[in-house]
């Protein structure tokens, strides 16, 4: 099994492609590379039945995220606010990601 590289990042906003919750922006609380999946805030809520445990006493339904194909989501440029495809550009002799839209990097440097 192969680890794939994803567009997206732990923090990044994207926009969902398709599905039931299209058209909806959230954060990407989780990156999954080697499922190919993210985790969206808010996005993608699936309802888990569980029984009395430490962490949830009364038990019951809850209600949580669902992790979700990367394929489906779109990056959200900061600086433009518009959905875009990633570009790579060499920045110090590091590959940074990039806007296709606007050319502005979208890696935050630390």
């Amino acid at each position: 099994m192969s680890i794939t590289k994803l567009h997206v990042k732990k923090g990044d906003t994207v926009l969902v492609l398709s599905g039931k919750d299209k058209g909806k922006q959230g954060k990407v609380i989780q990156a999954l590379p080697k499922k190919n999946k993210v985790v969206v805030e808010g996005v993608n809520k699936v309802k888990r039945h569980t029984k009395p445990n430490q962490s949830a006493p009364q038990g019951g339904i809850l209600v949580k995220e669902a992790p979700m194909f990367a394929a489906k989501v779109m990056l959200v440029c900061p600086a433009c606010g518009k959905a875009t495809r990633v570009a790579h550009k060499d920045v110090n002799g590091k590959s940074v990601r990039a806007c296709k839209k606007c050319g502005e990097v979208v890696d935050q440097t630390k």
